[in-house]
């Protein structure tokens, strides 16, 4: 039964990983749209810097969390690999996990183009 618990615990962490890589990616857009409006107000130029690297910090953290996301999904996708070579391939945690993977390759695939 340790594997299936594993097994929740890596479909919550990749589905939490989903989570922070959309809010990054909405924090992106709020801040890029902050700094667009300072630099149309013509607010003082150390304050727009400020806001530029508040920005370009933002940025960083999108390819970060794409990594962690691949790294997660892989375990996942290792974690059926066990389960079915145990003969366990039914349950509601299985079919859980399952949907979450053809999940994240979406995302995946979407991220890298």
């Amino acid at each position: 039964m340790a594997t299936i618990r594993n097994l929740k615990i890596k479909t919550s962490t990749c589905k939490r990983i989903v989570k922070e890589l959309d809010s990054y990616k909405k924090e992106v857009e709020r801040e890029a749209a902050k700094t667009a409006s300072m630099k149309d107000a013509g607010a003082d130029p150390y304050d727009i810097k400020q806001q530029e690297n508040v920005l370009a910090e933002s940025r960083m953290m999108i390819p970060d969390c794409h990594k962690r996301l691949e790294a997660s999904l892989a375990d996942l996708k290792g974690i059926l690999a066990e389960l079915e070579e145990s003969d366990q391939k039914d349950g509601p945690e299985i079919d859980e996990a399952k949907s979450t993977v053809a999940d994240l390759e979406k995302v995946v695939e979407t991220t890298e183009t």
